[in-house]
Protein backbone atom coordinates (compact mmCIF):
# COMPACT_ATOMS: atom_id res chain seq x y z
CA UNK A 1 0.00 0.00 0.00
CA UNK A 2 1.16 3.44 -0.96
CA UNK A 3 1.78 5.61 1.96
CA UNK A 4 0.99 9.27 1.56
CA UNK A 5 1.82 12.51 3.28
CA UNK A 6 -0.06 15.62 2.72
CA UNK A 7 1.47 18.92 3.90
CA UNK A 8 -1.03 21.92 4.71
CA UNK A 9 -3.36 19.14 5.50
CA UNK A 10 -5.78 21.78 7.35
CA UNK A 11 -5.87 24.22 4.70
CA UNK A 12 -8.34 24.81 1.95
CA UNK A 13 -6.89 22.35 -0.99
CA UNK A 14 -5.37 20.07 1.52
CA UNK A 15 -8.55 19.53 4.05
CA UNK A 16 -10.20 17.60 0.25
CA UNK A 17 -7.19 16.43 -0.98
CA UNK A 18 -6.60 14.03 2.26
CA UNK A 19 -10.40 12.90 2.51
CA UNK A 20 -10.42 11.81 -1.11
CA UNK A 21 -7.33 10.05 -0.37
CA UNK A 22 -8.55 8.22 2.49
CA UNK A 23 -12.13 7.59 1.01
CA UNK A 24 -9.78 5.90 -2.05
CA UNK A 25 -8.63 3.61 1.10
CA UNK A 26 -5.04 4.75 0.83
CA UNK A 27 -2.99 5.16 4.00
CA UNK A 28 -2.16 8.87 4.72
CA UNK A 29 -0.55 11.13 6.92
CA UNK A 30 -2.16 14.66 7.33
CA UNK A 31 0.77 17.02 8.26
CA UNK A 32 -0.14 20.11 9.78
CA UNK A 33 1.27 22.60 12.30
CA UNK A 34 -2.03 22.24 13.80
CA UNK A 35 -2.96 19.21 16.47
CA UNK A 36 -5.57 17.28 16.37
CA UNK A 37 -7.24 13.73 15.44
CA UNK A 38 -5.89 12.32 12.41
CA UNK A 39 -3.17 14.40 12.06
CA UNK A 40 0.55 14.72 12.28
CA UNK A 41 2.06 17.58 13.88
CA UNK A 42 4.83 19.29 12.47
CA UNK A 43 6.45 22.86 11.16
CA UNK A 44 7.93 22.87 7.77
CA UNK A 45 9.93 25.98 8.30
CA UNK A 46 12.33 24.47 11.68
CA UNK A 47 12.69 21.49 9.58
CA UNK A 48 11.10 17.91 8.98
CA UNK A 49 11.40 15.09 11.63
CA UNK A 50 12.58 12.45 9.80
CA UNK A 51 9.67 10.25 11.63
CA UNK A 52 7.52 11.74 9.74
CA UNK A 53 8.95 10.94 6.23
CA UNK A 54 9.53 6.97 7.32
CA UNK A 55 7.82 4.63 4.56
CA UNK A 56 6.52 7.79 2.94
CA UNK A 57 6.09 6.80 -1.06
CA UNK A 58 4.53 10.06 -2.43
CA UNK A 59 4.15 13.54 -0.83
CA UNK A 60 1.26 15.98 -1.78
CA UNK A 61 3.06 19.50 -0.95
CA UNK A 62 0.28 22.47 -0.63
CA UNK A 63 1.51 23.96 2.59
CA UNK A 64 1.62 27.88 2.35
CA UNK A 65 2.57 30.51 4.69
CA UNK A 66 3.60 34.02 4.28
CA UNK A 67 5.18 33.33 0.35
CA UNK A 68 8.64 33.76 1.48
CA UNK A 69 8.87 31.39 4.56
CA UNK A 70 7.36 28.88 1.54
CA UNK A 71 10.89 28.93 0.34
CA UNK A 72 12.57 28.12 3.27
CA UNK A 73 9.80 25.40 3.95
CA UNK A 74 9.78 23.85 0.29
CA UNK A 75 14.27 24.08 0.71
CA UNK A 76 13.33 22.08 4.09
CA UNK A 77 11.26 19.33 2.56
CA UNK A 78 12.86 18.86 -0.48
CA UNK A 79 15.96 17.93 1.44
CA UNK A 80 14.36 15.91 3.68
CA UNK A 81 12.07 13.81 1.04
CA UNK A 82 15.79 13.27 -0.90
CA UNK A 83 17.61 12.28 2.25
CA UNK A 84 13.98 9.77 3.27
CA UNK A 85 13.91 8.01 -0.41
CA UNK A 86 10.85 9.58 -1.37
CA UNK A 87 9.65 8.29 -4.88
CA UNK A 88 7.55 11.10 -5.64
CA UNK A 89 6.56 14.47 -4.74
CA UNK A 90 3.39 15.82 -6.05
CA UNK A 91 3.59 20.11 -6.02
CA UNK A 92 0.68 22.41 -6.48
CA UNK A 93 1.20 25.72 -7.91
CA UNK A 94 -0.36 28.58 -10.17
CA UNK A 95 -1.46 29.29 -13.48
CA UNK A 96 0.92 32.86 -14.42
CA UNK A 97 3.39 33.21 -12.07
CA UNK A 98 6.23 33.40 -13.99
CA UNK A 99 4.22 36.35 -15.89
CA UNK A 100 2.64 38.44 -13.29
CA UNK A 101 4.53 40.88 -11.81
CA UNK A 102 3.57 39.35 -8.20
CA UNK A 103 6.09 38.88 -4.42
CA UNK A 104 4.01 36.31 -4.09
CA UNK A 105 4.24 34.66 -7.54
CA UNK A 106 7.64 35.44 -7.36
CA UNK A 107 7.98 33.18 -4.27
CA UNK A 108 6.46 30.57 -6.28
CA UNK A 109 8.24 30.37 -8.80
CA UNK A 110 11.57 29.39 -6.61
CA UNK A 111 9.50 26.97 -5.22
CA UNK A 112 9.37 25.26 -8.38
CA UNK A 113 12.78 25.41 -9.05
CA UNK A 114 13.12 24.31 -5.63
CA UNK A 115 11.27 21.37 -6.72
CA UNK A 116 13.04 20.97 -10.03
CA UNK A 117 16.22 20.83 -8.95
CA UNK A 118 15.82 18.66 -6.24
CA UNK A 119 16.62 15.22 -6.15
CA UNK A 120 13.21 13.89 -6.14
CA UNK A 121 10.89 12.66 -8.80
CA UNK A 122 8.64 15.52 -8.87
CA UNK A 123 4.97 16.12 -10.57
CA UNK A 124 4.10 19.98 -11.12
CA UNK A 125 0.92 20.85 -11.51
CA UNK A 126 -0.25 24.32 -11.59
CA UNK A 127 -3.80 26.02 -11.55
CA UNK A 128 -5.56 28.93 -11.91
CA UNK A 129 -7.50 30.90 -9.24
CA UNK A 130 -9.88 28.79 -6.53
CA UNK A 131 -13.18 30.00 -6.26
CA UNK A 132 -12.70 31.03 -2.42
CA UNK A 133 -10.06 33.30 -3.94
CA UNK A 134 -11.99 35.04 -6.03
CA UNK A 135 -15.08 35.24 -3.41
CA UNK A 136 -12.08 36.81 -0.88
CA UNK A 137 -11.83 40.09 -3.34
CA UNK A 138 -15.52 41.18 -2.96
CA UNK A 139 -16.24 39.71 0.94
CA UNK A 140 -13.16 42.23 1.96
CA UNK A 141 -14.99 45.18 0.11
CA UNK A 142 -18.67 44.33 2.70
CA UNK A 143 -17.84 47.39 3.95
CA UNK A 144 -17.20 49.93 1.24
CA UNK A 145 -19.75 52.22 -0.36
CA UNK A 146 -19.70 50.56 -3.62
CA UNK A 147 -17.65 47.61 -4.88
CA UNK A 148 -14.71 47.23 -7.21
CA UNK A 149 -13.81 45.18 -9.75
CA UNK A 150 -10.58 45.44 -11.94
CA UNK A 151 -11.46 45.00 -15.30
CA UNK A 152 -9.43 41.29 -15.52
CA UNK A 153 -10.66 37.90 -16.29
CA UNK A 154 -10.68 35.06 -14.39
CA UNK A 155 -11.03 31.16 -14.49
CA UNK A 156 -11.96 30.09 -11.35
CA UNK A 157 -11.70 26.38 -10.22
CA UNK A 158 -13.51 23.80 -7.38
CA UNK A 159 -11.03 23.31 -4.39
CA UNK A 160 -12.54 19.59 -4.75
CA UNK A 161 -12.06 19.31 -8.58
CA UNK A 162 -7.84 20.28 -7.90
CA UNK A 163 -7.99 17.86 -5.05
CA UNK A 164 -9.27 15.03 -7.50
CA UNK A 165 -6.77 16.07 -9.81
CA UNK A 166 -4.08 16.25 -6.97
CA UNK A 167 -4.89 12.54 -6.31
CA UNK A 168 -5.27 11.15 -9.35
CA UNK A 169 -1.52 12.19 -10.33
CA UNK A 170 -0.24 11.00 -7.03
CA UNK A 171 -1.35 7.76 -7.76
CA UNK A 172 0.41 7.78 -11.18
CA UNK A 173 4.33 8.17 -11.72
CA UNK A 174 6.25 11.30 -12.23
CA UNK A 175 5.27 13.18 -14.63
CA UNK A 176 7.52 16.51 -14.47
CA UNK A 177 5.23 19.41 -15.09
CA UNK A 178 1.52 18.50 -16.66
CA UNK A 179 -1.06 20.57 -18.23
CA UNK A 180 -1.83 23.63 -16.45
CA UNK A 181 -5.92 23.69 -15.49
CA UNK A 182 -7.98 25.81 -14.82
CA UNK A 183 -11.72 26.23 -14.14
CA UNK A 184 -14.54 25.56 -17.03
CA UNK A 185 -15.55 29.31 -17.72
CA UNK A 186 -13.37 32.47 -18.11
CA UNK A 187 -15.36 35.64 -16.49
CA UNK A 188 -14.59 39.27 -16.03
CA UNK A 189 -14.36 40.27 -12.74
CA UNK A 190 -17.35 42.09 -12.86
CA UNK A 191 -19.53 39.37 -14.35
CA UNK A 192 -18.28 37.51 -11.11
CA UNK A 193 -19.47 40.24 -8.71
CA UNK A 194 -22.60 40.58 -10.15
CA UNK A 195 -22.87 36.85 -9.73
CA UNK A 196 -21.80 37.04 -5.72
CA UNK A 197 -24.39 40.01 -5.41
CA UNK A 198 -27.21 38.05 -6.56
CA UNK A 199 -26.10 34.93 -4.55
CA UNK A 200 -25.44 36.90 -1.32
CA UNK A 201 -28.13 39.78 -1.77
CA UNK A 202 -26.06 42.99 -1.81
CA UNK A 203 -27.43 45.04 -3.52
CA UNK A 204 -24.87 48.34 -3.54
CA UNK A 205 -23.59 49.91 -6.80
CA UNK A 206 -20.02 48.28 -8.79
CA UNK A 207 -17.25 49.39 -11.03
CA UNK A 208 -16.54 48.91 -13.36
CA UNK A 209 -19.53 49.94 -16.01
CA UNK A 210 -20.11 53.91 -16.55
CA UNK A 211 -18.52 54.67 -13.69
CA UNK A 212 -15.13 52.40 -14.49
CA UNK A 213 -14.57 54.30 -17.36
CA UNK A 214 -14.99 57.37 -15.83
CA UNK A 215 -11.89 56.97 -13.81
CA UNK A 216 -10.33 55.37 -16.80
CA UNK A 217 -11.17 58.60 -18.38
CA UNK A 218 -9.68 60.65 -15.73
CA UNK A 219 -13.24 62.31 -15.06
CA UNK A 220 -12.00 61.96 -11.36
CA UNK A 221 -9.10 64.45 -12.20
CA UNK A 222 -8.72 67.97 -12.56
CA UNK A 223 -7.57 70.30 -14.86
CA UNK A 224 -4.32 73.12 -14.61
CA UNK A 225 -2.32 72.72 -11.39
CA UNK A 226 -2.69 70.49 -8.00
CA UNK A 227 -3.45 71.67 -5.05
CA UNK A 228 -1.08 71.61 -1.93
CA UNK A 229 2.69 69.88 -1.88
CA UNK A 230 2.18 66.89 -0.55
CA UNK A 231 2.74 63.68 -2.76
CA UNK A 232 1.98 60.00 -2.17
CA UNK A 233 5.43 59.27 -2.06
CA UNK A 234 5.42 62.23 0.94
CA UNK A 235 3.16 60.86 2.31
CA UNK A 236 4.11 57.51 2.67
CA UNK A 237 7.34 58.92 3.80
CA UNK A 238 6.26 60.85 6.79
CA UNK A 239 3.63 58.27 7.85
CA UNK A 240 6.46 54.98 7.31
CA UNK A 241 9.71 56.89 8.61
CA UNK A 242 11.53 53.85 9.87
CA UNK A 243 11.16 51.79 6.78
CA UNK A 244 11.73 54.91 4.29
Amino acid sequence: MTTFLVTGATGRIGVPTTAQLRNAGHDVRALSRRSGPGLVTGDLLTGVDSAVLDDVDTIIHLATTNGAKDIQVAENLFRAAAEAGVAHVVLLSIVGIDTIPMGFYKHRVQIEEIATNSHVPVTLQRATQFHPFVEQMFTAQRFSPVFVSPSIRFQPIGTAEVAARLVELAAGDPAGRVDDIGGPEQRTASDLLDAWKQATGRHRPSIPGKLFKAFAAGENLIEGPGFGNQTFKQYLADKYPAVS
